[in-house]
């Protein structure tokens, strides 16, 4: 309980701060609408009361693999890192999707599986794509 009250206050913090720094360089100027409603009312899967945090925390993880039961994707999000003022994750990257991070109950505007880590790495949400 308390460590998901830490990383809600975090998300929090952290989203608060990107949106006052990305208004700055314009990169919310240019977002549809239906996209950006989507990213800020993500919950969590397996604490619907948290976030899944916001665009600085999402990577396009469009290949998508079961390997001995266990979910992975490959990030392949080319888009700035700076302008989107989040950790840089390098193309090809794997990342281990918990079971208890798959979302399913949303559906995805963006046409990309999207990942979504905090700084450290940690998986807080999972989307699969819509094919788009």
């Amino acid at each position: 309980m308390i460590r998901s009250l830490i990383m809600a206050s975090m998300c929090v913090l952290m989203t608060e701060f990107s949106a006052a720094q990305a208004r700055d360089f314009g990169q919310w100027d240019n977002t549809d609408s239906e996209v950006s409603e989507w990213f800020r009312s993500l919950m969590q899967p397996d604490d619907p009361m948290v976030p899944c945090c916001g665009k600085a925390d999402a990577y396009w993880c469009d290949i998508i693999y079961v390997r001995d039961g266990k979910t992975f994707c490959q990030i392949t999000d080319d888009r700035d890192d700076d302008a989107l003022m989040r950790p840089h994750h390098p193309i090809g990257e794997e990342i281990e999707i918990p079971d208890s991070k798959l979302k399913w109950d949303r559906g995805n505007p963006t046409g990309h599986a999207v990942v979504f880590l905090s700084g450290n790495g940690i998986v807080y949400c999972f989307v699969q794509g819509t094919g788009i």
